[in-house]
């Protein structure tokens, strides 16, 4: 059981590592001290809410189509190949700077809307979350609650961390040299996985 949320832990905090519009957005509001319980309150209840699904609905599929397990462990290796070369893409491409003076803090209202569109609009959440997630999971037979368990409580600690956090980070991450290494660690967290996936 403590493995397999130790592995949902690690597989859903490399997923939500990577710099995105979402988390851009979480820092910014942390920088600013603006809304900040409410938001990553509501990034990580609505990951939690799609990890379940993932983590539900791929244990009925399976139990129906018995053979799409493995399918779906080769198309998440594939998409964790694919996301790991895109953060080697942006370590070792342009340099840029997260540059949290771009957004406004504005009001509650304005933050929650902007925080959920950031979340279920984009699509990407869907694969990592309900089709990356979710298949994995199938791998842990008798113990996906525990490696759903695992994925929330990530992105539970994740985003909090990242909103409350935010403050002490500034300095580091004005720097472009920091996003780099960030995106590199993630790169080769998605390839040892991917490739964990393929030698099974």
């Amino acid at each position: 059981m403590i493995g397999a949320a130790v592995a949902g832990y690690l597989l859903g905090l490399s997923l939500i590592l990577a710099i995105g519009a979402q988390n851009a957005f979480v820092l910014r509001q942390g920088l600013r001290g603006a809304h900040v319980f409410a938001v990553c309150l509501t990034c990580a209840l609505s990951d939690a809410v799609l990890i379940a699904v993932g983590v539900a609905g791929f244990a009925a599929i399976e139990l129906a189509l018995p053979g799409i397990a493995p399918l779906m462990r080769w198309g998440g290796a594939a998409f964790l190949l694919v996301y790991g070369a895109l953060s080697f893409h942006r370590a070792f491409g342009a340099a840029e700077a997260l540059e949290p003076a771009a957004a406004g803090a504005g009001s509650l209202g304005a933050a929650l809307a902007t925080c959920l569109a950031l979340t279920w609009l984009n699509p990407h959440v869907y694969l990592d979350t309900v089709v990356l997630l979710g298949s994995v999971s199938t791998r842990y037979e008798g113990q996906s609650l525990a490696f759903g368990a695992g994925a929330v409580a990530a992105s539970f600690s994740f985003f909090f961390a990242l909103g409350y956090g935010a403050r002490l980070l500034r300095p580091v991450f004005a720097r472009p040299a920091a996003w780099r290494l960030l995106e590199a660690a993630v790169g080769v967290t998605m390839w040892a996985i991917a490739a964990k996936l393929l030698l099974e």
